[in-house]
């Protein structure tokens, strides 16, 4: 039997009987332990193993409910198999569209079934119309429990982890039993985290994997307390998170930049200063690429007076290709950021730091990113140039990562693909630089921009666009045009509540411009201004700019020469 399920397993018999998941706030609170979620799921394991799953068979799961998934994912485990979170249509999917992307993803994963729950129930007559088979899960949790789990071996698959590029070409992150059990002891080690003593709080979506591994799996297989509630409660009602905080005394949670900004902001609003109790938080994380330090400073200082220490605040960096996390900040530490100078970082792709109390710091001529901790143990980082020579410290390169939590491959619509090259290590397409042996990510390589022999970083422009009034915080995408030739250019893709009114977009438009050209010297050919909800988006939350570009190629092209 693999480490993973062996851990799974002994929990439920043991630190589970005393801990669990709580699911359903904040009307329907119901608590049940890791041994009452582990009897589910032998109830599951032996529904599917008489329905005929096979040892290694992947099995789709579309439900959204997390005391759902985690019998569910629990059992296909123990029936010997692996997990495939499958993409959730939205309100304004096309579910005609959704299901043919979903029998894509079935086919390339080798699956012949769905288990489907709450709340996508209302979906079954969609996969009958499509021939897709599944089972309700509420009806598995009727069935006669497994005796013993089957056999699982430490290199069999346990995830499935859908990447989120485009559905019509789908692909998947092999993630198996030795991979997930390495990523997650190597979590608890960094970050000195005893299952007994901590309580995680997470709204986080569980098709990610940074809430299907690090607040779920996680607690379920060593038998941590956890509150768990959806990513649709948490934007209803944001203060729900840190009153979850409060009431279950968390001592960890993780959220994205956009989250940290607008609960800061709601929480700054708050007249009662005995309204929530943040004092029991431990780890704050953010594993954002890159970390953005306005969204962390709004939630923390917000957050002073309910007790936060901002030494809390927990940068990371991470990747579905290796489980979740490639490093972790030290715990304490709290946020650091690394200021260098802007031209031989754009120009030369070295990072040269700017000493403390220098006028440049915070202008126009200096950048800040995150500094995201050592490498975990078990793996092992280098940066290396377009030749793949390794670079010095604080020489930007590409960042590339080796261990035994990191993939074998992918599956595609095509068959497997390795992700490793011959010595075993994976590129990960981040650039980024080393300082004392802590990663720094500047950002993607495909979205670099190259004008006048520079490399500007999207993201400079987009804290740049960011910060005009009327644009939506976290919502300005800086899209790459004409890439690799002589004449490449970018355009500024932004929502704003103010789309619409003619006026108001061009001047949004004009000062956006004149934000851009003062931080990165450079003119945008345009700047688009779109409703909220408009900017294509990957599960987590960032900002998909080469298909946000694609899709408002035209758009883009009208409004040329702000």
């Amino acid at each position: 039997m693999s480490r993973f399920v062996d851990t799974l397993i002994a929990t439920a018999a043991s630190s589970g009987q005393h801990r669990g998941i709580t699911t359903g706030e904040p009307n329907e609170p119901v608590r049940r332990t890791w041994a009452e979620v582990h009897e589910q799921a032998r109830r599951v394991a032996g529904a599917l193993v008489v329905g005929g799953l096979r040892p290694g068979a992947s099995v789709g799961v579309l439900a959204a409910a997390p005391a759902l998934i985690a019998p569910v994912a629990q059992g296909v485990w123990l029936a010997g198999g692996n997990v495939t979170m499958l993409h959730q249509p939205t309100p304004r999917s096309d579910l005609e569209e959704w299901a043919e992307d979903t029998v894509r993803v079935l086919r390339m994963i080798g699956s012949d079934r769905v288990l489907l729950g709450n709340p996508f129930d209302q979906l079954a007559s969609v996969l009958e119309q499509n021939d897709i088979t599944f089972q309700m899960i509420d009806d598995l949790f009727e069935a006669e429990p497994i005796g013993d789990a089957v056999a699982s071996a430490e290199d069999d698959l346990a995830l499935l982890q859908l990447t989120s590029g485009s559905t019509a070409d789908p692909k998947a992150v092999k993630i198996t039993h030795s991979n997930l059990y390495s990523n997650m002891t190597a979590m608890m080690e960094r970050s000195h985290f005893d299952p007994a003593t901590n309580t995680m709080a997470s709204w986080l979506p569980l098709f990610h994997d940074m809430g299907m591994v690090g607040l779920l799996t996680l607690p379920m297989t060593f038998g941590v307390e956890l509150v768990k509630v959806t990513p649709a409660d948490f934007l209803s009602s944001p203060l729900l998170w840190p009153d979850l905080i409060s009431r279950y005394r968390a001592t960890m949670t993780a959220a994205p930049n956009f989250a940290y900004a607008i609960t800061g902001k709601r929480m700054a609003r708050v007249d009662a200063d005995d309204a929530y109790d943040l004092s029991s938080l431990r780890i704050v994380l953010n594993g954002a690429e890159p970390v953005d330090e306005e969204s962390m400073r709004t939630f923390m200082e917000a957050g002073a007076r309910f007790g936060l220490d901002r030494s809390t605040v927990f940068p990371a960096y991470g990747l579905a290709e290796s489980t979740l996390a490639v490093s972790f900040s030290h715990v304490g530490s709290g946020l650091h950021m690394d200021v260098v100078e802007a031209h031989p970082l754009e120009a030369e792709n070295r990072a040269v730091p700017v000493p403390e109390g220098d006028p440049r710091r915070g202008s126009e001529e200096a950048r800040s990113f995150a500094i995201l901790g050592p490498p975990l143990p078990g793996l092992e980082v280098v940066v290396v140039d377009e030749n793949g020579t390794e670079l010095a410290e604080r020489e930007v390169g590409e960042i590339k990562v080796r261990g035994e939590a990191v993939t074998p491959g992918y599956l595609t619509v095509d068959g497997p693909t390795p992700a490793l090259d011959a010595e075993g290590w994976f590129p990960t397409g981040d650039l980024g630089y080393l300082v004392d042996d802590e990663i720094v990510i500047c950002g993607r390589s495909k979205d670099v921009i190259i004008m006048g022999g520079r490399n500007i970083y999207p993201t400079d422009i987009e804290r740049a666009a960011s910060a005009v009034d009327g644009v939506r915080a976290g919502n300005a995408a800086a899209v790459r045009l004409d890439a690799g030739t002589r004449r490449e250019r970018f355009a500024v893709v932004l929502e704003s509540k103010q789309a619409g009114d003619e006026q108001a977009e061009r001047e949004i438009a004009k000062e956006v411009t004149r934000r851009v050209v003062d931080a990165v010297e450079f003119r945008p050919f345009s700047v688009v201004v779109l409703p909220p909800g408009s900017l294509l988006k990957t599960p987590s939350g960032k900002v998909r700019r080469a298909a946000t570009a694609s899709e408002y190629a035209e758009q883009i092209t009208k409004h040329g020469h702000v």
